[in-house]
């Protein structure tokens, strides 16, 4: 099979085509992801983000289809009835952004033209982008207080440290563009810093992750027991959608393409992200590998606390930036 963007949206129509002939019950779908991009590939992967919307909720609220190792299809399973207020997606921090601009590739009665037409109304007021950035803020708050109230250790207790982290960026991102996907979260985070005038942030980002701590050399020779992790993981009942078999050249090419690139450190993100979610259904002598990753990074322990430490005072800076942009906006 050629991987290339073309060959990969006629899948999207045919897949698309398929479920609806076979599924009276849906009502819409429509396209996301990298493949809106012109170039989606990074480590010649990526994958096809599906939305289908049905009548009726289905059992299963997301599938992995695999195609080739580089390439699955990721479908997202969404119900009618979450659409019935479509205003409110104006300031919502994700499926706002989804929505803006989709692919449709597929609607009964003009319904997703309908869902399209009250979400862009007002979408790019200050207030309602500032009402996206500060949900987003909000998230990496709660986030952070979980780890006061219920402290715990190992891969669970770093997995609200990383979705703190990944919500604080994305406050960031969202007041200037789109939010900042899992792939490619740290080697885009630095632009959206740049454009809200305070470049330290993506310092202070990388900082709190302990890439001062290691290099692209150290991060590469984690890969093998990274990947022995995610596989086991995989294969494990109740963890996470996304570490699938289907899912690891997806993100073992990425994460090889940006240990070559020129921001190697960025590989830090989707191997810390995934290796912690893997880690969380992994049996204590199989967690061995990440747990002296994270221990290289000064994510264990008492220096975890510190981070810990950091991690509020960057979400202090993140709020003051959105009270500053607020002001500017005259919000």
């Amino acid at each position: 099979m050629r991987i290339t963007r073309d060959n990969l949206l006629r899948i999207a129509r045919e897949t698309v085509q398929q479920r609806a002939a076979s599924d009276p019950q849906m009502v819409a779908a429509y396209l996301t992801g990298s493949l809106l991009n012109s170039n989606p590939f990074l480590g010649n992967s990526t994958d096809i983000d599906l939305v289908l919307i049905h009548e009726e909720m289905p059992k299963a609220l997301r599938e992995i289809v695999p195609l080739v190792p580089e390439v699955h299809i990721d479908i997202i399973h969404r119900s009618r009835k979450e659409f019935s207020n479509p205003k409110e997606f104006r300031v919502h921090p994700t499926l706002g952004p989804e929505l803006y601009n989709p692919m449709w590739l597929y609607e009964t009665n003009h319904f997703l033209e309908f869902v399209q037409a009250a979400l862009r109304t007002k979408y790019n007021d200050p207030d309602n982008v500032l009402a996206r950035a500060r949900k987003n803020s909000l998230g990496a708050r709660l986030a952070w207080r979980e780890m006061q109230t219920d402290a715990t250790s190992g891969p669970e207790g770093l997995v609200p440290f990383l979705q703190s982290l990944f919500h604080a960026g994305n406050a960031v991102a969202i007041l200037s563009g789109f939010p900042l996907t899992e792939r490619r979260f740290l080697l885009e985070f630095p632009k959206y810093a740049e454009a809200v005038g305070n470049p330290g942030l993506a310092a202070g980002l990388f900082g709190l992750l302990g890439s001062n701590r290691l290099d692209a050399d150290t991060v590469r020779a984690s890969l093998p027991e990274w990947e022995k992790a995610f596989s086991d993981a995989a294969t494990r009942q109740n963890v996470h959608a996304s570490i699938a078999p289907a899912r690891l050249a997806y993100y073992k090419n990425a994460i090889e393409a940006l240990l070559a690139g020129e921001a190697p450190l960025s590989a830090i993100w989707p191997i810390l992200h995934t290796w912690t979610l893997s880690a969380t259904v992994l049996p204590l002598p199989k967690q061995t590998g990440w747990a002296l990753f994270c221990e290289t990074l000064g994510l264990t322990g008492d220096m975890l606390e510190e981070r810990i430490e950091g991690l509020d005072q960057f979400i202090d800076t993140i709020d003051e930036i959105l009270d500053s942009w607020a002001e500017s906006q005259g919000v």
